[in-house]
């Protein structure tokens, strides 16, 4: 059987079910990640053999470009739909997230996988790396919704935030892995190259582009359009054009494209920031970005039972299981302890840390760039990790959400009854 034709009828099929599979996970309160992942595992167990092997090991380069496209759509998505203008203060959530939760989860993770797994030290810091960031590409059931659609929960404004911020801001701890595995190997590699380039150099240089090109690019979109109506945007696919430019000129500067796409968003938005073209924007990079994501889903769900899980061992299950439950909970609710007004959102937001395609093209871009000692053992936990984080978080999150909306509606409404009353 032809391979090339019946992945087409396969992406075509799914690429159809998009239309509707949302609509019914919101019907039946369980995220549509779920649905594909089980989609995957079906197709693959009833036909086996007949299916490209969807095998990440295999297929480094392939695995490490789809899930590198599907990753910075959405952090282009994710940027843009945000409506909160950034300052310290008001972004202090996710940023305390990023900068301080999730340096403890790496350091926590690395611990445990070097003394309890018996990983050596580079392996050990890959896996805390891979594992750190929030996904936010599956991320979305717990996100705030499309731009201007008014002011949301702070559990949903942070996750959302910090599924922005750390899939670039997790790069520097990928390399720092990288780079003890090449002075263990006696590779070319030292720890003030990695600060000097890897820290300090590609952040500032993605930063940099992100932000410059955001601005820019609003100019021309909503102030030079207001003077000449032959430059007044029409189209969202420009979202995408803007994506992969941005993306592409940031990594040949060698900076880290993550957090150039992130900024660019950001920036992009806080230009006329109640126009309707920020919808127009969003709503073309997420229908894209649910397309590839369920594709991507599907051969997830289809490597989980064609061998990625081999080398898993119930040591390992057990490292997952403390992590989803434990090592990030712990992370997130530390680094919030004293923001007095999140109380009962604090442990929301603690919990729901959903692990995806970011961490699986940390771990590809890794493996790719030098050999690990344990590398099917990182895959099998990291693909262990993901189930159980998508099964978890895919089974609570609209219910916990509506829980916290009501929440947050009660408390509105008797704020507003008392400034009623007080006038």
């Amino acid at each position: 059987m032809n391979h090339y034709f019946l992945l087409m009828t396969l992406i075509g099929f799914i690429a159809v079910s998009m239309a509707w599979i949302p609509a019914l996970s919101k019907k039946i309160k369980i995220s549509y990640s779920i649905i594909y992942l089980l989609i995957g595992i079906f197709l693959y167990l009833i036909l086996p053999g007949t299916l490209p092997l969807p095998d990440p090991q295999a297929n480094d380069i392939f695995t490490i470009h789809a899930t590198e496209i599907v990753v910075i759509i959405s952090l282009m998505g994710t940027g843009i739909k945000i409506d909160r203008k950034f300052s310290f203060k008001k972004w202090r959530t996710p940023l305390r997230l990023v900068f301080i939760a999730m340096i403890i989860c790496i350091a926590i993770t690395a611990i445990y996988g070097k003394i309890l797994l018996g990983l050596d030290l580079a392996s050990a810091v890959l896996l805390g790396a891979v594992l750190a960031p929030t996904d936010p590409v599956l991320a979305a059931d717990i996100q705030v919704g499309p731009p201007n659609e008014g002011e949301t929960s702070e559990t949903k404004f942070a996750l959302t935030a910090e599924a922005g911020m750390n899939d670039g801001m997790a790069f520097p701890f990928t390399w720092l892995a990288i780079t003890l595995a090449m002075i263990a190997q006696g590779v070319n590699g030292s720890l003030s190259d990695w600060f000097g380039i890897h820290v300090l150099y590609k952040i500032l240089v993605g930063f940099g582009i992100g932000l410059i090109s955001g601005k820019l690019i609003g100019l021309l979109l909503f102030k030079l359009a207001k003077k000449f109506n032959a430059l007044k945007p029409t189209e969202g696919f420009l979202a995408i054009s803007l994506t992969f430019a941005v993306y592409g000129i940031t990594e040949i500067a060698l900076g880290y494209g993550f957090i150039a796409v992130f900024v660019c968003a950001i920036a992009l938005r806080s230009q006329e920031r109640k126009h309707d073209y920020h919808t127009e924007l969003h709503s073309f990079t997420e229908q894209i970005e649910k397309v590839l994501i369920a594709v991507l889903l599907v051969f997830v769900g289809g490597s989980l039972v064609t061998g990625i899980l081999t080398a898993l061992t119930w040591q390992m299950a057990v490292f997952s299981l403390v992590f989803i439950f434990m090592i990030r909970p712990l992370s997130a609710y530390l680094s919030l302890i004293n923001i007095k007004y999140l109380k009962f959102e604090r442990s929301i937001i603690s919990f729901y840390g959903i692990r995806g395609m970011g961490s699986i093209f940390y771990l590809a871009f890794a493996f790719n760039t030098i050999k690990f000692e344990y590398e099917k053992e990182l895959w099998a936990m990291l693909a262990f990790t993901i189930l159980v984080s998508v099964i978890v978080h895919g089974f609570t999150a609209t219910k916990i959400m509506e829980i916290l909306e009501r929440r947050t509606h009660s408390k509105a409404s008797l704020v507003e009854k008392e400034n009623n009353l007080t006038d």
